[in-house]
This record gives C-alpha cells, structure tokens and sequence, in this order.
C-alpha cells in the first residue's frame, strides 16, 4: 500500500487503533526516519480522541526506551529498541512480562523472537516521492484483512 501523506498514515492509524485490544502488540519495522514514531504518534492520538481525551505529546523513546500512555482503561507502551544491540539485553526490559493487560508498540523489534499471537507487523519503506511510503502489513488473525480496510 502507498501512504500518499500524513493526513493518510493518520486515517491508517485511526482504523488501525480501533481494532485494538488488550495484549496486542504493533512491530514498526524500517529505516530510521521513514515514520515509525509519528505512525504512533497517530495512533496514540486516535485512541485519546476515541476516549474524549486531550491529545498529548508523543515523543520516541529512543534514548529512554520507553514511553507508557495511560489512556483511561487501556495502557500504551510504545519501546524503541534502536540502542539494543544484543538478545540478553531484551530480558532487562520485561516487554511481555504484562502482555494481557496492555498494548505494545516496538520499534526496532529485530531482536525479539518470542512467538505472540496478537502481533501486528507495519513494514515502513521510503515512497518514490518524498512524502510517500509503503506500507504493508503482517499479522494474525484479526489483522489478516488489514490492507484492504485501510
């Protein structure tokens, strides 16, 4: 799929963010720069928005590793795994310790071979024009139709 504009990954992550559920994880795979946090920042956004809520500042967790959004029953974490360089590193982090009771979104998730069933992969690349990008989309289950409701 080409995402023609921001005002297009915004609509993406709209519909993305309300088939979203407890335990389901979102890896953001592509090159630095291509949209991986400003994806998130949408989708956190959305999910305020479909709460009532003020929309907040969304930064990438790059050098914290973490960023955690509370957004009324649900809670985001959204990791950026960039710094990681070695699989044993991951273990410090306990992503999945809690896995049904919050939504995942990784960043950089290379390293991570655990088998998740409510996984969601976006592979980002760079468009032909400046402000194009591919998208596709890996999933299971719930995810299998994606490409064609967005």
């Amino acid at each position: 799929m080409i995402v023609k504009s921001l005002e297009h990954l915004n609509s993406i992550s709209a519909k993305i963010s309300k088939k979203l559920e407890k335990g389901d994880c979102i890896f953001l795979i592509g090159e630095i720069g291509v949209g991986k946090t400003t994806f998130t920042r949408h989708l956190i956004n959305n999910l305020q928005k479909q709460k009532g809520l003020k929309e907040t500042e969304v930064l990438s967790p790059t050098f914290n590793l973490l960023y955690e959004y509370d957004i009324q029953d649900l809670k985001i974490m959204h990791y950026d795994l960039y710094r990681i360089k070695k699989a044993a590193e991951l273990d410090h982090l306990d992503i999945f310790s809690d896995g049904s009771g919050t939504i995942k979104v990784i960043e950089w998730p290379d390293l991570i071979k655990t088998p998740l069933e409510n996984k969601l992969e976006i592979h980002l690349e760079y468009g032909q024009q400046e402000n194009e990008r591919n998208m596709k989309f890996i999933g299971f289950k719930k995810w299998a139709n994606l490409e064609d409701e967005v």
